[in-house]
């Protein structure tokens, strides 16, 4: 009769997770499996039931086994590692989907390794290739400026997932979303509160998702009717400062403004300090809005409307779409339609 897990582990006198001599033979046995099942449950890629995933996780863990990350990988010829290439590391949205990402590899044994190509394509290449000397199964390309075209290519080499764009090639699945829209949204629900003259912080013209942005405002303008008026449109850089100065640099013009609606959370805080500073007062003398959600838009003072983008969910399924490539399958993942939030910084406008 084979023993169970339990009685198995009472014959050795090392603690569970301390005993070198369990091998993966070992757990397979144990729950009635080949190694080879095991292995691939390990490593993400098999397509098993529920009840067998549960018995080989009770083996295992009662069992003391530790999996040997470099064994698995030279055994299926992968590393068990994927190169993601953010465009900054201390980026509040960015980072977020970083978490999601290192989250959702960790759970099937994956390493992420993370660099920063700081939105210049050369760098971004130079970042490529250091990840392909370590080896890594795949890449995660979180927007930046590499070409479709050397994405494509490189997925004729390794598994890539890229967000941001929207971009269909064998080895190669994009996650993008919805920008144009969430702008969109942002700018109707300002007009739905009467404001005419609604000012717009706009990112960086580098990135494809800020254009997008820009197109939605214009869209809701146009919509209601509105001329697109270039004299309320400042450039910003996607970050606080940038919107500090946009709404000094609009207040300095002289243009008439009830309302700003900054592309970025970022840009939203800084607007607001800029508005705190000339005795402005949000919502009672410009209504604010953003773009992103981050955790920092809840409890600002007061709290911001914002367009909620997933930056976890971003990250949690690009790791996914990824280890699906990995096991020969296609992804489907696709991420939700913006939602305005509407919070304390927007109010109707008043007359008077």
């Amino acid at each position: 009769m084979k023993s169970s897990p339990k009685e198995r582990k009472s014959t050795r006198s090392t603690p569970p997770g301390h005993d070198p001599k369990v091998t993966l033979g070992m757990v397979a046995e144990a729950c009635g499996v080949s190694p080879s099942t095991v292995s691939r449950i390990l490593n993400g890629t098999a397509v098993v039931s529920a009840e067998k995933r549960a018995a080989v996780d009770q083996a295992i863990a009662e069992l003391g086994f530790v999996p040997n990350p470099m064994a698995r990988g030279l055994a299926g010829g992968r590393t068990l590692s994927v190169g993601v290439i953010t465009q900054a590391i201390d980026s509040p949205f960015y980072g977020i989907a970083l978490r999601g990402i290192e989250e959702a590899l960790n759970k099937v044994g994956y390493s992420p390794l993370f660099v920063s190509g700081h939105w210049n394509a050369k760098e971004e290449a130079r970042c490529i290739e250091v990840l392909r000397s370590r080896r890594v199964d795949g890449f995660i390309v979180l927007t930046g400026r590499l070409s479709d075209e050397a994405l494509t290519t490189l997925a004729k080499a390794l598994p890539v997932v890229v967000t941001g764009r929207s971009l269909s090639a064998p080895g190669l699945f994009s996650l993008d979303f919805n920008n144009f829209e969430g702008a969109r949204l942002a700018t109707a629900h300002l007009l739905a509160l009467g404001h005419r003259d609604i000012a717009f912080i706009a990112g960086p013209v580098i990135h494809p998702d800020a254009l997008e942005r820009l197109r939605g405002y214009r869209s809701a303008l146009e919509a209601a009717g509105l001329p697109y008026r270039p004299g309320l449109v400042v450039q910003g850089q996607y970050h606080e400062e940038s919107g500090l100065l946009a709404v000094e640099q609009l207040i300095a013009s002289g243009q008439p403004f009830t309302a700003i609606f900054g592309a970025n959370d970022q840009m939203a805080f800084g607007a607001a300090l800029a508005l705190h500073r000339h005795g402005l007062h949000v919502p009672d003398d410009v209504s604010l809005v953003g773009f992103d959600d981050l955790a920092g838009a809840a409890h600002s003072l007061p709290p911001l409307s914002t367009i909620h983008h997933p930056a976890y969910e971003l990250g949690s399924l690009a790791a996914s779409s990824l280890l699906q490539l990995l096991a020969g399958e296609q992804p489907e993942a696709a991420l939700p339609e913006p939602r305005l939030i509407v919070r304390g910084s927007t109010r109707a406008l008043t007359s008077g």
